[in-house]
């Protein structure tokens, strides 16, 4: 069957040069894009977007294996004469000028470089790539183009993010040696509505180039949880701060790294649920800590120099200065965000879109985050530890 590629089918495809021009916007023009996935993520991006001044957009066409998920997006405002497909490659052939993607990882790269070779922009949730060698082909495929590509790494547009980064480049912490991260959720206070007609879903075509395997409710909603769709934590989470931590410290490329997580939770799953993750990159160390049954604290990081430390997540920040007397808990800098950064950073694409600009998120710093989650399941993967030459696993 044609929706059933091989990774060899995709790889040659992934060559293709554009099949349309990209069409040149005026501001007063409507954006035509097509939605490729239409679950939870995907209706949080159309939120956002909704949000983003002046971003005049319209959803010609919506691709998903699930009608109902499809339907869903077409009972929006701005989507009412969207004609609905389950194969992503019919969203392709429409008269439309972008795609959102935001699909299981396993196919996010194979969306993107053919939306890449019909000649739309594209939109992707992160991670955008779900294998490492999958960068490479990502980026030739945006490079070789003239297309835009935005990875969702929305911290890039976030207002409180660009401002600690900026703070921590013009050296206002002194150096920093030494990075923390941490993310914790509670996936026991999220039980999915089980799916009651799955034979409406076109699972052959949700599996994609995954080994054939049949349907599985947890699979469907959990996807990232197992290894042939997603990457658990390090991929789904960590991701999102070790792009902060490249953005600000301008280094994306580990030595080595070590982990050691287990699944102490969910058995169900094959990622491990309880993890802690260390990285050395020249002249720094990150470390990342998480567990999925506990929600307490939620996420951030914290950039610890030698003259200050500087605490964040996306609620705000907090600079506290070495040697300054006074309680802990008063910092001598303090931001506070009240806004989804993932707003301003689809606003960031429709700008982009209309003036051909590189977005603040291109595709070399979607691949890198990705990469260095794919490198810490590496390591768990060959016993804890790997070492990192900066193209292959020593």
């Amino acid at each position: 069957m044609q929706n059933q590629m091989n990774r060899r089918n995709f790889i040659v495809a992934g060559g293709l040069t554009a099949l349309a021009a990209t069409r040149v916007l005026g501001a007063n023009d409507t954006l035509r894009v097509g939605v490729l996935g239409a679950g939870g993520r995907m209706n949080d991006l159309l939120n956002a977007a909704d949000k983003a001044v002046g971003s005049n957009y319209q959803i010609v066409a919506v691709s998903d294996v699930y009608p109902a998920r499809r339907e869903a997006v077409k009972q929006r405002a701005n989507a009412a004469s969207a004609t609905l497909h389950g194969d992503y490659r019919e969203v392709l052939q429409q008269p439309i000028d972008a795609v959102f993607i935001a699909s299981p990882d396993h196919w996010h790269v194979r969306m993107a470089v053919d939306a890449i070779a019909a000649g739309k922009d594209v939109c992707l949730e992160k991670p955008v790539t779900h294998t490492i060698e999958e960068g490479a082909t990502l980026t030739k495929a945006v490079r070789s183009s003239k297309q835009i590509l935005q990875c969702g790494m929305q911290q890039r547009s976030w207002t409180h993010f660009r401002d600690a980064v900026d703070l921590i480049q013009a050296g206002s912490l002194g150096r920093v040696p030494q990075v923390r991260t941490y993310w914790w959720q509670n996936y026991n206070a999220w039980v999915p509505k089980k799916i009651s007609d799955p034979q409406n879903i076109d699972w052959k075509q949700w599996l994609g180039g995954a080994p054939d395997q049949p349907f599985d409710d947890e699979k469907f909603h959990r996807w990232r949880w197992y290894w042939n769709f997603g990457g658990g934590a390090m991929t789904d989470l960590f991701t999102h701060w070790i792009d902060v931590v490249h953005w600000a410290l301008k280094a994306d490329q580990p030595k080595d790294a070590q982990i050691v997580a287990d699944k102490l939770v969910f058995q169900q799953w094959e990622c491990p649920d309880t993890l802690q993750a260390a990285f050395r990159y020249p002249g720094f160390g990150v470390v990342y800590e998480g567990m999925m049954a506990s929600s307490i604290d939620d996420g951030g990081l914290e950039f610890r120099g030698t003259e200050g430390t500087l605490k964040i997540n996306r609620g705000g920040f907090q600079l506290y200065r070495e040697g300054v007397s006074g309680p802990r808990e008063n910092p001598v800098m303090r931001a506070e965000s009240f806004r989804d950064g993932t707003i301003d950073h689809m606003q960031n694409f429709f700008d982009c879109v209309r003036s051909r600009k590189e977005p603040n998120a291109p595709v070399e710093t979607g691949v890198a985050a990705a990469r260095a989650g794919q490198i810490a399941n590496l390591a768990y993967h060959r016993g804890g530890q790997i070492a990192w030459n900066g193209k292959t696993a020593d």
